[in-house]
């Protein structure tokens, strides 16, 4: 094999729409989809793409590149986060908009898919530019996104005060406070209680029930976090409290390892007023990449797409990994983890706590009536463990892993509501 080949296969793997639509296709040959609904379903609804003007804080005027692609609208409004960065891509967000359908449909939400994102870096620009490119972006697509349309959340680099910026220029235009426009605000405009750990909750709930499937107990769990993001401080945090041994933090700005487990509360709080996690006296330093493939039992991927390739998928030794991110583990590295026989809890179901609460709070702000976060707390077990269930059920009666079986699941359930709506014409 030449090394031109090499690199152009790695790219394909690397490719997030290549790996998505290799899993769809793969599910739909599986489930003898019909050819019609097949190519309906492998396509987006609509893709737009924006240049956004913002004058920056130097008194120049700067141009960013927005997208937002709405994959499916079939069972409800699509639904999906806004990412601010460098790299963001038309066919990264558009394999994420698709990821966001098969979501909604696994855990059995009225929503379809939808994804966002500026090429920017948010690192490099003022609170004030960023609130500027963020009022602008929401009105190029004001007549694209609402709440029975498109319901955008935060997402890599964006955060609450991102969605109240969008939920206030959306309101204004409409002449009306629209909170449902968004989910993922601030508690006090319509957030709901629960929702910033609501995604590492509910990997936690997965994680209980594949340790009950293969017969281990949270004491003797070691868990191995990539990220300590919102969803990596989060499972690690919940996790913690439950009971699970933390033994390894992968970060950017420093991994630390402790056999013994690491103080993940002591964790939070040292990188609050240190801004990092180097340094952090009660564990060692260790190398990021290293740490990825240490023995344990549960590593939770909970950074960026591509972390499990076929360069280091041969040297993971975990027997559960649960997915936190969105499309951690490539296409290529599935197939070395099924010879494995490492127990996989895919991304469409491992981080699906975020948008099943996200509808919760779509739910709360358009009945004008909140819950106590016990109720959103328990709800998200609920829907959690069912959704569980179905993907495991599916994968032993198509003789299927887990991705594959919640791709098939997402699937049909899709397929079946556009079979009865039927299609306009």
């Amino acid at each position: 094999m030449t090394t031109a080949t090499k690199s152009v296969s790695l790219e394909q793997e690397l490719n997030p729409t290549e790996a998505q639509t290799a899993r769809f296709d793969l599910a739909a040959q599986k489930l003898n989809l019909d050819e019609g609904i097949w190519k309906v379903l492998r396509y987006p609804t609509r893709e737009l793409i924006v240049h956004i003007p913002v004058a920056m804080d130097n008194g120049k005027l700067e141009v960013f590149t927005g997208f937002r692609v709405q994959h499916s609208i079939a069972r409800g409004p699509s639904k999906g986060g806004i990412r601010y960065a460098p790299d963001v891509t038309l066919d990264e967000v558009r394999a994420l908009a698709a990821w966001m359908t098969w979501k909604c449909a696994v855990v059995n939400i009225p929503f379809g898919g939808a994804k966002g994102g500026v090429i920017c870096d948010p690192h490099k620009m003022s609170i004030g530019e960023l609130e500027r490119m963020t009022r602008r972006y929401t009105a190029e697509l004001f007549e694209f996104i609402g709440p029975e349309k498109d319901v955008p959340a935060p997402d890599v680099n964006t955060n609450e005060q991102t969605m109240a910026w969008i939920m206030d220029t959306y309101s204004m235009h409409m002449r009306q406070t629209v909170t449902a426009v968004v989910t993922g605000k601030p508690i006090n405009i319509g957030g709901s209680r629960g929702r910033r750990e609501a995604t590492g909750r509910g990997i936690m709930i997965v994680c209980d029930e594949a340790i009950k499937k293969l017969g281990l107990r949270p004491e003797s769990t070691r868990v191995i976090v990539q990220g300590f993001g919102n969803v990596g401080s989060n499972s690690a945090l919940l996790m913690a409290q439950a009971g699970y041994k933390i033994i390894g933090i992968i970060e950017v700005t420093g991994s630390l390892y402790n056999k013994n487990g690491i103080d993940v509360k002591a964790l939070s709080a040292y990188r609050q007023k240190h801004g990092t996690l180097a340094g952090f006296p009660e564990a060692e330093a260790a190398d990021p990449a290293e740490l990825l493939v240490t023995d344990c039992d549960i590593l939770i991927p909970a950074a960026t797409e591509n972390q499990i390739t076929s360069r280091n998928a041969d040297r993971v030794k975990c027997k559960i990994l649960a997915e936190g991110a969105n499309g951690p583990t490539t296409a290529s590295a599935d197939e070395i983890l099924a010879d494995k026989r490492v127990f996989v809890i895919p991304d469409i179901l491992c981080n699906a706590g975020g948008v099943t609460t996200s509808y919760f709070e779509w739910v709360q702000d358009r009945q004008g009536y909140f819950w106590k976060e016990s109720v959103v707390n328990e709800q998200l077990e609920t829907i959690m463990v069912a959704a569980f269930e179905d993907v495991v059920r599916f994968a032993e009666a198509h003789a299927v892993n887990n991705r594959i079986a919640a791709y098939m699941l997402a699937i049909d359930r899709v397929a079946y509501t556009i079979r009865q709506r039927g299609i306009y014409a």
